[in-house]
């Protein structure tokens, strides 16, 4: 179980710090399907970025440091608010196709929070 939560917490640590760098690009040429970027108030846009890009990165480093490897499933539940956050956001523009996505990665940030807090804690 060590392992694949490993591997859950490293590929969904790399998305989200991958989105940081999205979040984070000037939004006068967004990707397609991502206008809400551009839509975004500077100051949520920010928030929203750097709060998953350090919940990614923590999902990945944390655990590699002893002393603070119980951030990796605080880190996994705050991704958790922002996914929900996310969706609230999504639903509001009418943009259903984001909710899929937003849902797979509110599962498994989830399951990483339980799974580091119960199952198999670092």
């Amino acid at each position: 179980m060590n392992i694949a939560l490993w591997i859950l917490q490293i590929l969904v640590g790399a998305f989200f710090a991958f989105h940081l760098t999205l979040m984070y690009r000037p939004p006068a040429a967004p990707r397609p399907g991502m206008q809400y970027i551009k839509d975004m108030s500077p100051a949520l846009r920010i928030f929203a970025g750097t709060a998953e890009g350090l919940a990614g990165l923590a999902l990945i480093f944390a655990g590699l440091i002893k002393p603070i490897a119980w951030l990796v499933w605080l880190a996994a539940l705050g991704l958790v608010v922002l996914m929900a956050g996310a969706m609230v956001f999504h639903i509001r523009r009418r943009e259903y196709p984001n909710l899929g996505l937003n849902a797979v990665l509110l599962v498994l940030s989830g399951f990483v929070a339980y799974g580091r807090l119960v199952l198999e804690p670092l």
